[in-house]
C-alpha cells in the first residue's frame, strides 16, 4: 500500500537518499527545503519528487512527516504536523523502518562510511536485490529486496536508533569534539550500537578501540595481519589499482582486484568480501563487481583540465587527509601533489592542530583557505595561521588569490574539506578552462 511522505529538509544528503529510496518503492514523496541549489536537488527532481519552499500550508492529511536532523520541533512545519496529528518520524526512525524489513548491513565509523557503503551497495546490488542509502545523496529502493545497506552515523548518536543484522565498523576516532567528551565516550557509543546488531560485526583489526569491543554477537576482524579473521595478503598496489588474496582464517576466498586507491580501499573491499561470504553469496560474482566499481561522489573524484589533474575529496580529518594523500601517491607516483585544504570547524581544527600539520606536510605544496565555521560555531581560539605555522612553505589562499595555483603544471591539485570547498575548486576549474 503506497504511503505519502513529506520530508522537512529534503535536500540534505541522507534525506535525499531516503526520499529516493521510498519513491523507488512506490510511495508518494515530496518535501521542502531552502531555495539554494544543492547537488542533491537534480536527482530528486529527475525522479519526479516535488520540492517546495518551507510552508506549513504544504502539509496535508494522511502524510507521514520525516524530520531532518537539522530541524527542531520548533520548526513551523513540524509544529503544524503535530497540530494536525500527523505521524512525525525522525530521519533515523524512518531509516530503522527499512532496517527491520530486510537483511540489513549498517556501516559505521569515523572515516570511510560513505566509500564502504557505496562499494557494498554497488557489489551486492549486482548479485541480489539491494536497497541502499549512501551519504552522498544516492538512494535506491525495491519493495522485494533481499538486502538493505546504509550508513550508520555516530554523530549525536544517530546510529543508536538502528538494530541491523550486520554492522561494518571501519574505525573509531574522536571526530566530533562538539558532541563527544573523549575517545572513550565515542567507543561506548560504538559498543552500544554493536550490542544492537543481531548477527555479526565486521571490524577493522588494527583499530585498538574496536579491539576492545565486548559484544554478544561474533566480531570478525578484517585487515592485513595474522590476528585478523579476514585477511588481505600479497597486496600489490599500482597506478591501475590494487590486487590481493583474501583469506578467511586458513581458507583462501580468491584473488580480488579494485580500481580504487590507497590502503583504506583494500580494507573497505575486504569488508565487502566478508559480508558476502557470511551471506553465502557467489564470491566469483562479487569479484567481478568489485573490479567494476569506480567510487562515490566527493571521495577522490577526478577531473582533467589542461595539463592538471583535479581531485575533489571530502577529507576533513587528519586520518582522512592521510588516506587521500596516500591514494594520490599510489595513482600518480610521478606527479607533484598540491593540497588545498579548508579547515572544517574551529573545534575540530583546535582538537587536531598538530595532526593536521603533520599529515599536510606530506604533500608537496599546501594552501589553506579560511576556516569554514558551522551553524553552531562562528569563531574560535584557533586560526589558519596556527596551522600554516606547522606546515613549512604553506600559503594562505582565498577566492581572490586562486591565481597562485597557475604556478603548477602537469600536477595534481586536491581540494579537501567538508564545508564549501567546492566554490574554490569550481572557480579554479573555470580559470583553467579560460
Amino acid at each position: 500500500m503506497a504511503k505519502t511522505y513529506y520530508f522537512v529538509g529534503i535536500k540534505g544528503t541522507g534525506m535525499a537518499s531516503l526520499a529516493r529510496l521510498l519513491h523507488d518503492q512506490g510511495n508518494n514523496v515530496c518535501g521542502s527545503d531552502i531555495e539554494k541549489e544543492t547537488f542533491t536537488q537534480g536527482p530528486l527532481e529527475k525522479a519526479g519528487i516535488q520540492i517546495f519552499n518551507f510552508d506549513p500550508a504544504n502539509l496535508k492529511e494522511g502524510m507521514i512527516v520525516v524530520q531532518g536532523n537539522a530541524f527542531g520541533d520548533d520548526h513551523p512545519e513540524i509544529k503544524r504536523a503535530h497540530e494536525m496529528g500527523l505521524t512525525v518520524l525522525s530521519y533515523p526512525a524512518a531509516v530503522e523502518q527499512q532496517v527491520e524489513k530486510f537483511t540489513s548491513i549498517g556501516i559505521a565509523g569515523a572515516h570511510g562510511k560513505t566509500s564502504t557503503t557505496g562499494l557494498l551497495s554497488h557489489t551486492l546490488h549486482e548479485v541480489a536485490k539491494t536497497n541502499y542509502l549512501i551519504g552522498d545523496g544516492v538512494g535506491h529502493g525495491e519493495p522485494d529486496a533481499r538486502f538493505f545497506v546504509f550508513e550508520a552515523d555516530e554523530y549525536r548518536d544517530h546510529f543508536l536508533a538502528y538494530h541491523p543484522d550486520y554492522a561494518i565498523m571501519t574505525n573509531i576516532d574522536f571526530d566530533h569534539p562538539d558532541y563527544f567528551k573523549d575517545i572513550n565516550d565515542v567507543r561506548q557509543s560504538f559498543e552500544q550500537f554493536g550490542s544492537q546488531v543481531k548477527k555479526a560485526v565486521f571490524a577493522w583489526g588494527d583499530d585498538e578501540n574496536l579491539r576492545q569491543l565486548k559484544l554478544d554477537v561474533p566480531i570478525y576482524y578484517y585487515g592485513t595481519s595474522d590476528r585478523d579473521d579476514f585477511r588481505a595478503v600479497n597486496i600489490k598496489r599500482t597506478p591501475a589499482g590494487s590486487t590481493y588474496d583474501a583469506y578467511f582464517r586458513d581458507q583462501k576466498l580468491g584473488t580480488f582486484t579494485i580500481h580504487l586507491y590507497g590502503e583504506h580501499s583494500v580494507l573497505n573491499s575486504l569488508a565487502v568480501v566478508a559480508v558476502a561470504y557470511m551471506e553465502h553469496e557467489d564470491l566469483g560474482a562479487i569479484k567481478e563487481e568489485l573490479a567494476k566499481f569506480s567510487g562515490v561522489k566527493r571521495r577522490f573524484s577526478e577531473t582533467d583540465i589542461a595539463d592538471m589533474k583535479i581531485i575533489d575529496d571530502y577529507a576533513h580529518h587528519p586520518s582522512e587527509i592521510k588516506a587521500t594523500l596516500d591514494a594520490a601517491r599510489q595513482k600518480f607516483p610521478d606527479k607533484e601533489i598540491i593540497a588545498v585544504f579548508q579547515p572544517h570547524t574551529y573545534s575540530r581544527l583546535a582538537a587536531y592542530l598538530k595532526d593536521f600539520g603533520k599529515v599536510l606536510s606530506t604533500a608537496d605544496d599546501v594552501f589553506v583557505t579560511p576556516i569554514f565555521g558551522s551553524i553552531r560555531e562562528h569563531s574560535g581560539k584557533v586560526s589558519r595561521q596556527d596551522l600554516e605555522d606547522l606546515v613549512p612553505g604553506s600559503h594562505d589562499i582565498d577566492m581572490k588569490s586562486l591565481g597562485q595555483l597557475f604556478d603548477f603544471h602537469n600536477a595534481v591539485v586536491i581540494f579537501m574539506g567538508a564545508g564549501d570547498i567546492e566554490k574554490y575548486e569550481d572557480a579554479y576549474k573555470e580559470m583553467l578552462k579560460n
